[in-house]
């Protein structure tokens, strides 16, 4: 059997990736672009992107080493002067910053370990000044200007969010740090010694935080000129790929066209910005395509706590995640003194852009890996994280209603619902319980939207299987009968006709006193399939 191209999982250093025969997904086009336009950039991403490789084939773009860059892109076509200049490179993800103090340790002990590297010795005491001493001293000893590339720079502050006033006072003393560090690159002494300044992180926090210092950053992180810079496009999938997605399909017995398909329903639909190509999130498609499985890859490394904490102390809408509408300011608003669940959701890659309207963006779910896995996370952290046969009696929602099995589904429900400790929840009215269902069923695996959208209102639940649609409309201390009576008053079910699935209404009524189902309801086509009080 031929041997695969060997896939760089884990792996952020370019060198190791070109010196080893490692698979390297051409990006030089846009590095390109990116140096020989401008100086000063910042870009965002969510975790595990690429961020870390971004910064190491910059690194060794401007240490002119050439041979690491053979047949690519730039190499044949960029007109790059293969000359070295002295690069700095701060990675936040390996200094110390659990308190402000050790933050600013760390930094200074980073810098002189460069310093060391190349010979010299700094004198000054103060982190500023030490900045501006080590900048200045690379660029007269070498006669060439210097490149700064920080990576993750917003680790001391994302960190210690979540977690309580105490610690979010840790994040702004490191805030202050950081913006004294980075101050030091608009000064007049060190501006002249710079070629080139490129920040990354997860968050961009707002400029009259963070980067009121350092206001001269380009932010390309919703520019559609470098929306690709990061992640694969299906061309760049399909291209660096098809052996693998072979592979796949020669030991899944699939073809290797459902191969692709599954890939781009699981790990494709990021989009940063309004007019760009989606891209995959390139972590998960490398972790598939070696264990030959669809697995949420990219989720099982980290949910940030802060942005779960944060949606449930601001009692943030769940289902309404799906259909959020936002206006462009969103984007470029974060700040640790108003931290914006919408930004939050976007930026750490819960939510992405899919469609603009009347100067609105439209954020919705980027793929099934990304929605299944986050509700499935919310559901537990919602309900108080239930525990012994619930925790997975959920899975079975999903085949209980491909059987039709109504009675099955409904007492899997109930199940749930009454495993939820007393305490968890005092405020159970029909938006917590609309909430807890829909959990429930996304984190099944099945298609479900909420608040859809009608010419005649909204619907409150809209579940699809491949040959069914289920209209579901919630009360709460009503009547079963009453959600199914709004559902055909509404004309709810007009939109799905044409459809050619069979349309089942649900009236689902809740009760307070009990805290749980206390009636339900299904009919198709005036026929009554199933009903229980």
């Amino acid at each position: 059997m031929a041997r695969l191209p060997r896939l760089p999982i884990g792996i952020q250093v370019f060198e190791t990736i070109r010196e080893n025969g490692y698979l390297y997904v051409d990006k030089t086009k846009h590095i390109f672009r990116m140096v020989d336009e401008g100086m000063f950039y910042f870009l965002a991403r969510p975790r595990r992107f690429g961020k870390s490789l971004l910064v190491s084939t910059l690194k060794c773009l401007f240490q002119g080493k050439a041979e690491l860059f053979k047949g690519l892109w730039i190499e044949q076509h960029g007109e790059w002067e293969w000359k070295s200049h002295p690069v700095i490179t701060m990675d936040f993800n390996e200094i110390p910053h659990d308190t402000p103090k050790r933050l600013e340790k760390g930094i200074l002990l980073d810098m002189d370990q460069i310093a060391e590297k190349h010979g010299l010795s700094l004198k000054t005491p103060f982190m500023e000044t030490r900045f501006g001493e080590l900048i200045t001293g690379l660029h007269r000893q070498s006669g060439r200007p210097v490149v700064i590339l920080v990576d993750e720079y917003d680790k001391p502050l994302i960190d210690h969010l979540g977690r309580g006033e105490r610690f979010l006072e840790i994040a702004k003393q490191n805030r202050e740090i950081q913006k004294r560090l980075f101050g030091v690159l608009k000064g007049v002494s060190v501006a002249p010694a710079l070629r080139f300044v490129l920040l990354t992180g997860v968050s961009k926090f707002s400029r009259v935080s963070l980067f009121s210092e350092l206001n001269n950053l380009d932010d390309i992180s919703m520019s559609r000129f470098y929306s690709e810079m990061l992640g694969y496009t299906e061309e760049e999938l399909i291209l660096n790929f098809s052996s693998h997605i072979g592979r796949f399909a020669e030991e899944t017995e699939m073809s290797e066209t459902e191969i692709i398909q599954r890939l781009r329903q699981q790990y494709n639909g990021y989009r940063f910005s309004a007019n760009s190509e989606s891209v995959y999130n390139p972590f998960s498609v490398l972790k598939s395509l070696h264990h030959r499985a669809f697995h949420h890859y990219w989720f099982e490394t980290g949910t940030p706590a802060f942005l779960v904490n944060l949606l449930r102390e601001r009692e943030y809408p769940i289902p309404e995640i799906e259909n959020m509408a936002v206006d462009e300011q969103v984007f470029s608003t974060f700040d640790l003194d108003d931290l914006n669940p919408e930004a939050i959701l976007f930026q750490t890659g819960y939510v992405t852009i899919k469609g603009i309207e009347d100067g609105l963006y439209r954020l919705d779910y980027p793929n099934r890996e990304v929605k299944n896995a986050f509700l499935k996370h919310l559901m537990f952290a919602y309900s108080g994280g239930i525990s012994g046969e619930e925790k997975s009696r959920f899975l079975h929602l999903s085949k209980h209603l491909r059987k039709e099995d109504f009675h099955s589904f409904f007492e899997t429900v109930s199940a749930i619902f009454a495993s939820i400790p007393y305490a968890i929840e005092s405020k159970r009215d029909e938006a917590y319980f609309h909430t807890i269902f829909y959990l429930m069923v996304s984190a099944s695996g099945m298609d479900a939207r909420s608040e859809v959208l009608n010419c005649r209102g909204r619907i409150d639940l809209v579940l699809t299987l491949p040959d069914r649609i289920f209209l579901i409309e919630f009360k709460c201390n009503q009547s079963a009968a009453a959600g199914i009576a709004q559902i055909r008053e509404k004309g709810y079910a007009d939109a799905y006709r044409g459809s050619r699935k069979r349309l089942f209404l649900m009236g689902i009524d809740f009760s307070t006193e009990k805290r749980n189902l206390a009636e339900w309801k299904v009919e198709t086509e005036g026929m009554v399939l199933r009903s229980k009080k």
